[in-house]
């Protein structure tokens, strides 16, 4: 872990994509921006905990459960009708 002391209005670039600037550091508060590539994801640590949380619930969803939803949807006919036209050569007679 790298541990720094920064002022109000300095910054901290990481593999020269992302630069962290400090906007205000004051009491027990620290304000920052983070400029970063849009595919950078970009989470407060409380934030993606519960995403990780809640991908971890999904994984155990049970077969069960899901057949016990699909009898909530209602019955549609979704039978439909395919028609295959082969597509005629120009080079056969």
């Amino acid at each position: 872990m790298l541990i720094l002391s920064r002022k109000n209005g300095q910054k901290i670039i990481i593999n020269d994509e992302i630069e962290i600037t400090i906007i205000e550091s004051k009491n027990d508060n620290c304000k920052i921006a983070i400029n970063a590539p849009k595919d950078v994801k970009i989470y407060r640590e409380e934030v993606y905990h519960q995403i990780k949380d809640a991908n971890k619930e999904s994984d155990s969803v049970s077969l069960d459960a899901l057949g016990d939803l699909s009898g909530l949807m209602p019955i549609q006919n979704t039978q439909k009708k395919v028609v295959i036209k082969k597509k005629s050569d120009k080079n056969e007679l």
